[in-house]
């Protein structure tokens, strides 16, 4: 499926360091009438009882991952709350008991990383205003991160932090070069990933821009079946409980080689980091986008109706678990991970 042929032939000989990168519904407090504080801490009282439970019984626990819901045929930005239903979750399946909804809405705190490779073409300079005022409209006490994907490991100008004062000024235009390229954008991912570990449970989502490009391991690894890396990245992030939402922009090395065939693998490759996650992949054609501000005006919409839902796992065994969720409204679409490795 992939091209070894004049583009492809010119991308491997100028594989410098061999880079590349990555790159609904309304939810609601689970309107039972209960005020957002008085939800958590029902939650709260819930997971504690939950912690004793899985002292009692060998390798059951409780697993917390992020879901949105949409409304059916709808992927633009919705805002409005709309009811959710009744859930119904299955592991490898098997219903599993729901433990906890964390309230979602504006006032709902959330744990986000914004990574972006540093070797993207020099238009996304020009999105900085943008994510930087998206970062501003964040849900109040949210905790965010800025990292820079790049040769070596992950840059991190920005630990995680309320400030949002602090987490804008550490944003800065890429620097737009093939000297900078990451080996591949997902071993910074999985190392962005992992810093998720130190943070309290609850809603938690990456942004990363990027090409999502990993010849690290020859042409073939650019497809999105064959990537190691990749299937690393999608595996930490299901552990994480995050949700990971793309946006594709081309490198320089990749735009400048213009080949059609990698860049369908590089975007299929986002498209697959972010549906196993729960979350969702931006894509304006082949090229850089004209601009972010569509794509952060919907995620603004899906930030809204996020929730961590929380259920107790009664499988111990090692490996992939798959999760399947269901509601008993047929009218609205769940988004969720495809399932989590234990």
């Amino acid at each position: 499926m992939l091209a070894r042929e004049a583009g492809g032939e010119a991308m491997s000989s100028s594989n410098r360091g061999r880079r590349t990168l990555i790159l609904t519904a309304a939810f609601f407090c689970m309107a039972v009438g209960l005020k957002a504080n008085a939800q958590q801490r029902a939650e709260q009282s819930n997971d504690e009882e939950l912690v004793k439970v899985q002292k009692q019984r060998n390798g059951v626990r409780t697993v917390t991952i992020p879901i949105t819901v949409r409304q059916r045929g709808q992927r633009a930005a919705q805002q409005e709350l709309m009811p959710i239903g009744n859930l119904t979750l299955r592991e490898d399946g098997d219903v599993q008991n729901i433990l906890s909804i964390r309230a979602l809405g504006v006032e709902t705190p959330m744990m986000v990383e914004v990574l972006i490779q540093d070797d993207v073409v020099s238009s996304i300079g020009n999105e900085i205003a943008t994510i930087k005022e998206f970062i501003n409209h964040l849900p109040r006490e949210s905790r965010v991160l800025i990292g820079y994907i790049r040769s070596g490991s992950l840059e991190v100008r920005q630990t995680f932090t309320a400030d949002r004062e602090r987490a804008v000024s550490a944003l800065r235009i890429p620097i737009g070069s093939a000297s900078v390229a990451p080996y591949n954008p997902y071993v910074e991912i999985i190392e962005g990933l992992r810093r998720f570990e130190a943070m309290p449970k609850g809603r938690r989502a990456l942004l990363v821009v990027s090409d999502g490009l990993d010849i690290s391991h020859g042409l073939d690894s650019s497809q999105p079946s064959q990537s190691i890396d990749l299937e690393r990245a999608i595996k930490e992030a299901q552990r994480q409980g995050a949700a990971i939402y793309s946006f594709y922009a081309p490198s320089v090395t990749l735009d400048r080689f213009n080949n059609s065939r990698l860049s369908a693998n590089a975007q299929g490759s986002l498209e697959r980091l972010s549906d196993e996650t729960g979350g969702h992949a931006f894509f304006q054609g082949t090229g850089a986008p004209v601009s972010f501000d569509i794509f952060l005006k919907e995620l603004a919409g899906t930030f809204q109706r996020q929730i961590a839902l929380t259920y107790l796992s009664t499988h111990s065994n090692k490996g992939f678990h798959r999760i399947e969720i269901s509601s008993d409204m047929k009218n609205i679409v769940i988004d969720h991970p495809a399932g989590y490795t234990r």
